[in-house]
């Protein structure tokens, strides 16, 4: 019976999905940048580089290699950056930051055999001998300046239950997570996609697919709620990991008063809301110099320009690591690679606007958002158009 269930909501899904809505254009170029996994941790630090080389982990192949956790030093660098650059009405770019508010805890996972998984809310501090002295106080100050917009991510990026499961089983699956673990390293993707994400998992057993309904219903509060002791605020726009979302992730989040969804990159799309109310975005621009070997800034500007013509807002996928510098600095290059962005965007678009999510939502509601100067008016039309993909596949 629960899979005739199944079977009919995923028919149901399938054909809603064929269904045009109505998409929102504007007359004005309107550019947001979204940017995924802060707060997550990777390799601790040169130190736990080394315990993983000795451990026969060898390092390098891969940009994740070099995945640490930016430093107070690296927010407040991207900071100073987006608050070097101006719009048409003279507000600053916002970096739409997406959380993940809780990482292993290591010595108390370690200390059960691997027999249970621990998680360490960001609200205490980082686990073990993780050290990023200032860096909440960084966030704090982007934030409070306006250069920042916090998200909400997820508890963690990976699917917990894909995990657990493989901590019960004997074979290398097991083995390599008692390595990285004992050099307090959570995972490297790149190295271990059966550990999935945090609402789905890939792999051959009867629970892989998207959690259950009842299942998330519990994890998204979950999550909602440490992002809300974290900042204070309750988030209003998410990113579900690794874009994996799907009609119960969506009910689970307008339940807890999300209003926006981010997904990934999914054609020329415009904003549509879907039938919980929520505005759903899709982004246009991977600007990822840090692991995008074949990086071409003027291809992103050239993005961004068609965005404009067709009257989408240009919304720009740049992960933290690009702004990570503990391990490999790809924090300078990065910036370096931004500031051209935006300056050559300025230098186009007398009319250009910086927006974070709260405000395209406002305008879609308003034809209007609020700004520290006052009320900023931009002509929004409505037209039909195809519904976003529910996730694009990036290994990230």
């Amino acid at each position: 019976m629960a899979d005739a269930l199944d079977f009919a909501r995923h028919l149901r899904g399938r054909a809603r999905n064929l269904l045009p809505v109505r998409g929102f254009f504007f007359d004005r170029p309107l550019l947001l940048l979204h940017s995924d996994d802060w707060g997550r941790i990777g390799v601790r630090d040169g130190e736990g580089f080394a315990e993983l080389q000795a451990g026969g982990i060898t390092l390098g192949e891969n940009p994740y290699d070099f995945y640490s956790l930016e430093t107070a030093e690296d927010v407040l660098a991207v900071r100073e950056l987006l608050q070097s650059h101006r719009d048409s009405t003279g507000r600053s770019p916002c970096l739409v930051m997406n959380f993940l508010l809780a990482n292993v805890d290591f010595q108390r996972t370690i200390a059960t055999g691997l027999r249970q998984l621990h998680l360490r809310p960001l609200r205490d501090g980082l686990p073990g001998r993780w050290s990023r002295p200032g860096l909440f106080e960084a966030y704090r100050q982007g934030i409070a300046d306006g250069v920042f917009y916090p998200a909400l991510h997820g508890l963690t990026h990976f699917s917990k239950r894909a995990v657990e499961r493989c901590m019960l089983e004997d074979g290398p699956r097991r083995a390599l997570l008692q390595k990285l673990w004992e050099a307090e390293t959570p995972y490297i993707y790149w190295r271990m996609p059966w550990i999935g994400y945090e609402y789905w998992s890939s792999e051959p057993t009867p629970e892989a697919g998207f959690l259950s309904a009842g299942e998330q219903e519990v994890l998204i509060p979950q999550s909602v709620s440490a992002f809300t002791q974290f900042f204070g605020t309750a988030p209003l726009s998410v990113c579900a990991p690794g874009y994996r979302a799907n009609h119960d992730t969506h009910r689970a989040w307008a339940d807890c008063g999300v209003r926006v969804a981010q997904n990934g990159s999914g054609g020329w799309l415009p904003p549509q809301t879907d039938e919980f109310g929520i505005l759903n975005v899709c982004r246009a621009i991977d600007f990822e110099p840090a692991v995008h070997p074949h990086f071409s800034l003027q291809k992103c500007i050239g993005v961004a320009e068609e965005c404009f013509a067709r009257g989408l807002p240009a919304i720009v996928s740049i992960h933290s690591i690009n702004f990570h510098s503990t391990l490999k600095d790809f924090c300078g290059p990065t910036l370096c690679a931004l500031d051209q962005f935006l300056s050559a965007l300025e230098a186009k678009h007398p009319r250009l606007l910086y927006l974070h999510d709260a405000d395209l939502l406002q305008l879609v509601e308003r034809g209007r958002y609020q700004s520290a100067d006052g009320a900023v008016s931009v002509c929004v039309a409505q037209r039909s158009a195809s519904r976003p993909r529910a996730f694009v596949a990036r290994g990230t």
